[in-house]
């Protein structure tokens, strides 16, 4: 301020003090600016640590919760595709295996039968999910050759086996599946708050009758249904629901009831508040086995709110159900080479797909072995009643995953005796001899002989007393 103070003794004019004092306030001005930008810097600094530290914990967290499940990825070599497959085929869709194992001691490994086999199918661009239920009694090749159940396919090598059943079998391209024990089920149900099902008057006496034994596997208390009607259901509840075999329609009316419990549940949780899917994720995932990696599950879970579960149906599509000896009772496609095309029509929009070599093969050595059929209806189907035959029920008895035709099986059967009826043997079946080298798993028993199930009266009403026989050996519903 040297020209300022020259002007208060005179000595200067006025020009040069206004000039003295602009230029003295830009001196301050930069001055206060530095030091401005340097606290501006330092406050961003704190901003992009906090952010930091946030991202980094929001990533542990992640990552410890999606340490609960249990990963294992599936050998790429080790998996079947048909030779003949289309490379496009599945473009722009994520195709992939969900069993459900009835595991009491909650293994999930191979040794135990799948209950439940369902393909998803999801649009990626659209977020449309369908879901197919293969029926766990479906006669189809083991991958080796051998023809069996379709549940047996998990009990002898686990879900890699089960997966590659499913490719060989349905010209799929599957490589990622998701296994569930139905405990796990029970506990996301509950902790959902349950979920609203329509319980017919007939579903009332068989889900109680197994609901003790549900319980008593999950850990939890049993609530009886007494009455039938919409209500909200418990997750042994619905478990049990899912698992009922004994009521008209068998395994089929069973598959249907799969996923509608699994169709409630996805309806719940995309409205559920964040603590209710931490609990679940907490709860839940540690019952789960899947290949899916972390990365791929974060990736599908950004748009959980977007998916929307459309066509569901059961496969096959058009079939019987009889008994063959050394396998028992089965679902037959009729016949698996035109279902194979129908799959492939719903899931992939495909007109007039035509079915692999192998396929077509494996097609012919189920009409071999089970002869000529005929498809029944769905109003036949669902309103037949099963019941399981003493091969039925040996083969409950037997060991999982010994290479028979063994494992768990309870309930009245699918195919099995049809109410009030006796056998008699015919034919005689074959393996196909359609093996793949890279398979390890034992090899199941060939089946044996068909057997031709007496004629049926249509919607049978047998007395409530004959439904199911009684099976000493019953694990499920």
């Amino acid at each position: 301020m040297e020209v300022y103070f020259n002007y208060e003794r005179g000595n200067t004019n006025a020009n040069e003090l206004v000039f003295s004092l602009l230029l003295f306030s830009q001196r301050k001005l930069k001055q206060r600016s530095e030091k401005g930008y340097t606290m501006f810097k330092k406050v961003l600094i704190a901003i992009l640590a906090i952010l930091a530290c946030t991202v980094a914990a929001g990533a542990f967290y992640i990552h410890s919760k999606l340490n609960k499940i249990n990963t294992e990825e599936l050998d790429s070599e080790k998996l079947i595709v048909n030779e003949d497959l289309a490379e496009d085929l599945g473009d722009g869709y994520t195709t992939f295996a969900v069993f459900g194992v009835d595991s009491r001691e909650g293994e999930l490994e191979k040794g135990v039968r799948s209950d439940c086999i369902i393909v998803a199918n999801l649009n990626n661009e659209t977020k449309e999910v369908q879901l197919v239920s293969v029926y766990r009694d479906t006669i189809l090749d083991m991958t080796d050759g051998s023809l069996h159940k379709s549940n047996s396919a998990y009990s002898y090598g686990g879900a890699e086996q089960a997966v590659n059943m499913l490719n060989m079998n349905l010209d799929l391209n599957i490589t990622d599946y998701v296994t569930v024990d139905f405990t796990a089920v029970a506990e996301a149900i509950d902790l959902l708050g349950g979920v609203e099902i329509n319980i017919k008057e007939e579903e009332v006496e068989y889900l109680n009758e197994f609901l003790g034994e549900t319980a008593s596997a999950a850990g939890k208390e049993a609530v009886e249904v007494t009455v039938a009607g919409l209500q909200t259901l418990d997750g042994v509840q619905a478990t049990t629901y899912a698992r009922i075999r004994s009521t008209a329609g068998g395994d089929f009316t069973r598959a249907e009831r799969q996923r509608i419990v699994i169709e409630k549940m996805v309806e719940k949780a995309k409205t559920s508040d964040f603590n209710t899917l931490n609990k679940i994720i907490d709860k839940v995932l540690p019952g789960i086995k899947t290949s899916f990696t972390s990365k791929e599950i974060i990736n599908y879970a950004r748009y959980f709110a977007e998916y929307k579960l459309t066509d569901s149906t059961g496969f096959p599509m058009e079939k019987t159900a009889d008994r063959i000896t050394g396998i028992g009772s089965v679902v037959i496609p009729v016949t698996l080479e035109s279902n194979v095309r129908q799959l492939h029509e719903m899931l992939y929009g495909t007109l007039n797909y035509q079915v692999s070599l192998q396929v077509a093969g494996i097609s012919k050595v189920i009409e071999e072995a089970a002869g000529t059929q005929e498809a029944q209806s769905n109003d036949e189907i669902y309103n037949q009643y099963y019941e399981d035959t003493e091969e039925d029920r040996q083969q409950e008895k037997g060991s999982s995953g010994s290479g028979s035709s063994s494992g768990s099986r309870s309930g009245s059967g699918t195919g099995g005796n049809k109410k009030n009826g006796s056998s008699s043997s015919e034919n005689s079946s074959q393996g196909n001899g359609n093996s793949n080298s890279n398979n390890n798993t034992p090899t199941p028993s060939v089946p044996g002989e068909k057997e031709t199930a007496p004629e049926q009266s249509e919607q049978p009403e047998p007395p409530a007393e004959e439904v199911p026989v009684e099976n000493t050996n019953q694990t499920a519903p």
